[in-house]
C-alpha cells in the first residue's frame, strides 16, 4: 500500500441514521479531512434522518442516494440479496450500529456470490430498548452477521468486551479506537452568532449535544436543570424525534423560557458558549460531546454509563451521578452553578486531558490505516 492512488476510495456508508449525533459527527470529520482521496456514498435507514449532511464540506465527493434499498424491513434472502447488489462497484462498505445490521448480513450472505467489497463495522452504542439489557435474538444475529465483517470497530472498553464475549468477534478482528477530535478547535474563542439565541448580560448557560432520542433522558435532563437560578439557562442542541416531549416537560415545570433547543450545529462554535456541560443519558459508550466539553474547558455533569467516568479527568469524575438518577443529576448541577472556582478547575482538568488523550490526529491516523488494511489500498 504505497504511492498515490489512481482513484479516490470509493466508500459506501450504511447508518442507522444520519443525524448530527457522536457517530455521524465523527464520519463527517473523517471525511472532511480526507478530503478528495475518498468519496462517499451515504445511506440511512431512517432516510429523513439525515442532519449531519450539513457538516459535511462541500469539496467533500458526498452522495445520497435515493434508491438505495431500505435498510429496515423483515430480513429475507429477497431483500437481502436485493442490499447486497447496491454495494458493488464499492472499495468499502462501512456500516453503523443495528439500524444497519441487516447490510452487514447482506454482506455475509452474498460477499461472494456478487465479489462484494470488504465490510468495516461500527458499533458506538444501543437505543433505548437495549440500554439496559441486549436482546437475545439481536445477539445471535449480530454474531451470524458479524462473522463476515473484515473489522468491528468500537470506540469503548464496554463495547470492546461485548463484541468479544457476546458476539464472538475474534481479537484479529476487533479495533477499539477513542474517539478524538480537533482539540485546538475547540479551545478557541467560541462565536456568539454560532446559535440563534444570545447569551444576555448575567445569564449562564448549562449546554448539552445530544440527538433528541428517548435514550438520551433528556426530560430527565430538564427535571435535573430544574432548580437552578433564574439567571441559568439550559441549551439542548441537536434534533430527534424527541422534541416536543423535551418542550413538554419545560413548559410543566414552568421553565419553558429556560430551555433552548436550536437545532443542529457546529459543535466547535458553539460548546466554549456553555458554562457546564451535561449528560443524562440512559446508555452511552464513550461520547464525542464530553470530550468536545472538555476540550473546551468545560467541567461535566454526567451519569456513570459507559467510559464517562474514565474519560474525565480524575478531580471530575467525583462528580458522576448514578444512571438515572435525577436528583443527584441535579444536586450536581447545583453545586455547579454555585461554585465558579470548582466549574475553572475541573474545566482545565478536562480540557488538559483531552489534549493529551483525545486529539483527532490520532483517531484519523488509526482509521485511515484501518480502512487502508480493509480495502487492500491506501488512499
Amino acid at each position: 500500500m504505497s504511492g498515490t492512488p489512481a482513484a479516490p476510495l470509493r466508500v459506501l456508508h450504511c447508518h442507522s441514521t444520519f443525524d448530527a449525533g457522536g457517530k455521524e459527527v465523527r464520519a463527517v470529520r473523517l471525511m472532511n479531512a480526507w478530503g478528495g482521496r475518498a468519496q462517499h456514498t451515504i445511506v440511512s435507514a431512517m432516510p429523513q434522518a439525515l442532519g449531519a449532511r450539513a457538516l459535511i464540506d462541500p469539496n467533500v465527493g458526498a452522495h445520497f442516494p435515493a434508491d438505495f434499498p431500505s435498510l429496515t424491513g423483515w430480513p429475507t434472502p429477497r431483500r437481502l440479496a436485493g442490499i447486497a447488489r447496491a454495494m458493488r462497484g464499492f472499495d468499502l462498505v462501512c456500516t453503523y450500529n443495528w439500524g444497519a445490521m441487516d447490510a452487514v448480513m447482506a454482506h455475509r450472505l452474498f460477499a461472494a456470490s456478487f465479489a462484494l467489497p470488504p465490510l468495516v463495522h461500527h458499533e458506538d452504542g444501543f437505543n433505548a430498548d437495549e440500554a439496559d439489557r441486549l436482546k437475545p435474538t439481536r445477539n445471535l444475529y449480530r454474531r451470524a452477521a458479524l462473522a463476515g465483517a473484515a473489522r468491528v470497530m468500537v470506540p469503548s472498553t464496554g463495547l470492546e468486551r461485548t463484541a468479544r464475549e457476546v458476539w464472538h468477534v475474534p481479537p484479529s478482528k476487533l479495533e477499539r479506537i477513542a474517539n478524538g477530535i480537533d482539540t485546538a478547535a475547540f479551545a478557541r474563542k467560541p462565536d456568539p452568532s454560532a446559535l440563534p439565541i444570545r447569551k444576555g448580560e448575567g445569564e449562564f448557560w448549562v449546554g448539552t449535544l445530544a440527538g433528541l432520542r428517548a435514550v438520551k433522558n433528556l426530560c430527565d435532563l430538564v427535571a435535573a436543570f430544574e432548580s437552578l437560578p433564574p439567571e441559568w439557562h439550559l441549551v439542548i442542541c441537536g434534533e430527534g424525534p424527541e422534541r416536543e416531549a423535551i418542550l413538554t416537560e419545560a413548559e410543566a415545570l414552568g421553565i419553558a423560557a429556560r430551555v433552548h433547543l436550536p437545532g443542529n450545529v457546529d459543535p466547535a462554535g458553539v460548546v466554549g458558549l456553555f458554562d457546564m456541560f451535561a449528560l443524562s443519558s440512559q446508555s452511552e459508550q464513550f461520547p464525542l460531546s464530553v470530550v468536545e466539553a472538555m476540550a473546551a474547558g468545560l467541567p461535566v455533569a454526567a451519569p456513570d454509563v459507559g467510559d464517562i467516568r474514565a474519560m474525565l479527568a480524575e478531580p471530575n469524575r467525583a462528580l458522576i451521578t448514578p444512571r438515572g438518577d435525577v436528583a443527584a443529576l441535579g444536586e450536581i448541577l447545583a453545586r455547579l452553578a454555585a461554585d465558579p472556582a470548582l466549574r475553572a478547575s475541573l474545566g482545565t482538568a478536562n480540557r488538559e486531558r483531552a489534549r493529551a488523550e483525545y486529539d483527532f490526529a490520532a483517531m484519523q491516523a488509526r482509521y485511515h490505516a484501518v480502512y487502508a488494511a480493509a480495502a487492500g489500498r491506501d488512499f
